[in-house]
């Protein structure tokens, strides 16, 4: 059986050695390849469009454009590419901005490894991933997390157990097909409910769902 494609990325960071720690810790797994690398958000922009990879690695602070403007533009044209930040604990109003730009997944520059793995695996697949510290700080902005629990259970109240359940796997990160095997569903079934999950919460993209699920302590920590 032939060895299956690896996940196509492209890394972006103005730090050489970051960059270098980050396409280190990526070819040490053989399902990953890094086709390109930029140090700049304009440059990787034009590498996604060139590239065409699954995911796209990117610092959220770069020169010529930013990570979060990079991540926007990439989603503009070429929405197949999931975008990946780069972040750090001093970054929280970057992190929260993101979520509006359709940013997959946000990892610290500072975390385990083996995150920046699961974690181009998880958006690859059409998950989205929070490091479990980047997501504990993330629902504690504004008000705070014990000011925010009570409007985030209430918004997911009217949703059905499965749809919950549903809801709770995205918050964890799982991909549709992820989440089919668990709940012993077809993938078609999962988009629907996930189509539905959205309007009723009024989130435009998993990583808003995964907050949400967070918030509503539907997340087993």
């Amino acid at each position: 059986m032939a060895a299956p494609t690896p996940v196509r990325v492209v890394l972006a960071d103005d730090e050489a050695m970051i960059r270098a720690g980050v396409r280190a810790i990526l070819a040490a797994d053989p399902g990953i390849e890094v086709v390109a690398e930029a140090g700049d958000g304009r440059a990787a922009v034009e590498l996604v469009r060139a590239h065409r990879p699954q995911v796209a690695v990117l610092d959220i602070r770069m020169p010529r454009l930013d990570g979060l403007a990079a991540a926007a533009e990439i989603r503009r044209v070429a929405p197949a590419t999931a975008t990946l930040m780069l972040t750090t604990f001093g970054e929280d109003d970057h992190v929260a901005r993101a979520l509006g730009h359709g940013a997959s997944g946000f990892l610290l520059k500072a975390g385990d490894p083996r995150e920046l793995i699961a974690g181009v695996h998880a958006v690859a697949d059409g998950g989205a991933y929070l490091s479990p510290r980047v997501a504990r700080r993330v629902i504690e902005l504004g008000a705070g997390r014990l000011a925010r629990q009570p409007a985030a259970r209430d918004r997911t109240a009217g949703l059905t157990e499965r749809e919950r359940e549903v809801l709770a796997l995205v918050g964890a990160g799982l991909s549709n097909a992820e989440i089919a095997r668990r709940l012993h569903l077809v993938e078609g079934t999962v988009k629907s409910y996930l189509t539905s999950i959205f309007t009723r919460l009024d989130v435009r993209n998993r990583v808003q769902a995964a907050i949400l699920a967070y918030e509503a302590g539907l997340v087993e920590r």
